[in-house]
């Protein structure tokens, strides 16, 4: 077992995929594993087995404010309308200051996800099945969809996963897959509701292991991660999903 594993960590409050709609609507947040989300993909292991490859070629992100040079991230856009997906034209990010105090209120330009990743097969059938957990809490709708795949490293010696702190993103339904963590210590998911001081802390330790969030009941964040061993680097992978009804987020319709 590596040193990796044999941290301290507190594993996440676990939901079978026939509550997860149940869970999401009463707390606001739930937690599948690796098999939980292959169930809502119709998935066998080997069927994602070349995913992580992709996040080993994420270009760096050049707009981090804190002067860090820890993250590499790519990002494109989709309309998912029941089991139809659409990627619509390349668009760069935008949120408004008031759910991204430290990157908002500036139009980001990001590299878009790799195009044979998106034609696989999985890819849509990801999208599909996410979506259907947000029409379960606000009804049918089209769903604005921003993918977000994300490697925070050891770089400077820590990477922060969530550095404008804990946060709301301004969307119906948040969802953040983990693909890897290699050799580091932290990256801590802490949930607290928007309202209240109800919150758990837990750590998304297992590849594929998926978190969902009602983003307008609770804020989250990730604490910063550290290498396991001094001057070799490490990093923690996720892919990141936002749905939204109505739109994009942007200057114009923020």
């Amino acid at each position: 077992m590596s040193r990796d594993n044999i941290q301290m960590m507190l594993a996440p409050p676990l939901t079978p995929v026939a509550g997860l709609d149940a869970a999401l609507a009463d707390q606001g947040f739930a937690v599948i594993d690796a098999q939980g989300l292959r169930g809502l993909l119709g998935a066998r292991p080997e069927d994602l087995a070349d995913w992580p490859a992709y996040w080993d070629r994420l270009p760096a992100d050049h707009y981090l404010r804190d002067g860090g040079h820890y993250r590499y991230r790519r990002h494109s856009c989709f309309i998912v309308e029941g089991s139809h997906v659409t990627q619509v034209a390349h668009r760069p990010h935008w949120q408004p200051v008031s759910y991204n105090a430290l990157h908002g209120g500036i139009e980001r330009h990001f590299e878009p996800i790799e195009p044979t990743l998106v034609a696989d097969p999985f890819w849509s059938r990801w999208l599909v099945a996410l979506a259907a957990r947000a029409t379960a809490l606000r009804g049918p709708r089209a769903w604005y969809v921003e993918a977000h795949p994300f490697r925070i490293d050891t770089t400077d010696g820590i990477g922060r996963p969530t550095p404008e702190g804990a946060h709301r993103d301004g969307v119906d339904l948040v969802t953040v897959t983990l693909i890897n963590r290699v050799g580091i210590k932290g990256g801590e998911t802490r949930v607290f509701a928007a309202e209240g001081r109800e919150g758990q802390r837990f750590t998304l330790s297992e590849p594929f292991s998926t978190m969902l969030l009602d983003d307008t009941r609770v804020i989250h964040e990730s604490t910063p991660i550290q290498p396991l061993d001094p001057g070799v680097r490490g990093h923690r992978d996720t892919l990141v999903l936002t749905f939204r009804a109505g739109s994009f987020q942007g200057p114009d319709n923020s």
